[in-house]
């Protein structure tokens, strides 16, 4: 569909927030209740029909998952009014599904906007992810290093020792020989049990969050969220296509890759100034959990621009309907 209006980011970032807020309200209700696929399919349904009240011609380019395998927003879905600027669109209705049912920390709802074309169709595979936040010189760590090497890099790029440095990682079994070869420099680790794209984000807010750097294998459709909070936020961000078999090969190919080794900046991923909101589910260190009382409810969403760097923290009071 060719581009019928300009993006303008500010006019559009209010109604992303609207966006993302109203799918974290949709789940609210499920928090802590155990049931993954009703608290993720209320925060679909949500995100879909304010997605469509939006005067954007939008294409979903990360979403729930190829179009057989997910009832709404998948990959390649169109949303919007039709009435306004080709977009891309990225976005997790509920990024912590599991942390949602069982009432734990760190689930948000998170969504991406740019220009058509701005952002990569990663598939849905594994993405081997190197995440630092802002001011550090560029390709101060690479994804060619070891985890240690990693580690004594950035370490040396601070000014501090490598015991000072924390690293974020994603707690699998895949990840073990990784996490013992960071604890041998006396690095510390925050492990985490879902929710990545929050893991690379709290990178970027180091003095806030005490995690300095980010690896580990995760979604690839993840880090192309993350990449575009980071290009917002500040810092720096590679992803590596991990292939596990010659279906997920294919998918790469359906989605237009054909170097299956590349290595992508956060630049490359995200092309685009883009827009970013997120809305807190049920808390954490970037964003507090959604509070219920009788008869109201209130969100705390994090919306940024990338081409003015604002990052604003916006709350929401609103009564329950109904």
């Amino acid at each position: 569909m060719p581009e019928i209006a300009e993006f303008h980011d500010r006019m559009l970032s209010l109604g992303l927030a609207r966006v993302a807020e109203q799918a974290a309200i949709a789940s609210a209700a499920l928090i802590g209740n155990g049931d993954e696929k009703a608290a993720d399919q209320a925060a679909v349904n949500a995100m879909r029909e304010q997605l469509n009240l939006l005067d954007i011609a939008g294409v979903v380019v990360i979403g729930e998952g190829e179009r057989d395998e997910a009832p709404m927003l998948y990959i390649g879905e169109e949303v919007g009014t039709g009435n306004g600027p080709g977009v891309d669109i990225a976005l997790d209705p509920l990024e912590g599904t599991t942390l949602t049912a069982k009432d734990m920390p760190n689930a948000l709802t998170v969504i991406a906007m740019g220009p058509r074309g701005s952002m990569l169709h990663a598939p849905d595979t594994y993405m081997d992810k190197l995440a630092i936040g802002p001011g550090y010189p560029t390709d101060v760590v690479s994804l060619d290093m070891s985890p240690k090497e990693r580690v004594e890099a950035l370490a040396k790029a601070k000014g501090c020792a490598p015991a000072d440095i924390t690293v974020c990682i994603l707690e699998r079994p895949r990840h073990e020989d990784m996490i013992a070869e960071v604890r041998s420099t006396g690095a510390s680790i925050r492990l985490i049990t879902d929710g990545d794209v929050a893991g690379v984000m709290h990178c970027a807010e180091a003095e806030e969050t005490g995690i300095d750097m980010y690896m580990g294998q995760g979604g690839a459709p993840e880090g192309v969220l993350a990449a575009a909070a980071l290009k917002c936020m500040g810092g720096q961000m590679w992803g590596r296509l991990l292939f596990r078999n010659d279906d997920e090969k294919g998918r790469a190919a359906k989605a237009g890759i054909t170097d299956l080794d590349r290595i992508y900046a956060r630049d490359e991923m995200v092309t685009a100034d883009v827009i970013f909101a997120a809305t807190g589910v049920t808390g954490g260190s970037l964003l507090p959990r959604i509070k219920r009382s009788p008869g109201w409810v209130e969100t705390t969403t994090l919306l940024m621009r990338s081409k003015s760097g604002s990052v604003r923290r916006m709350t929401y009071r609103a009564p329950i309907e109904g």
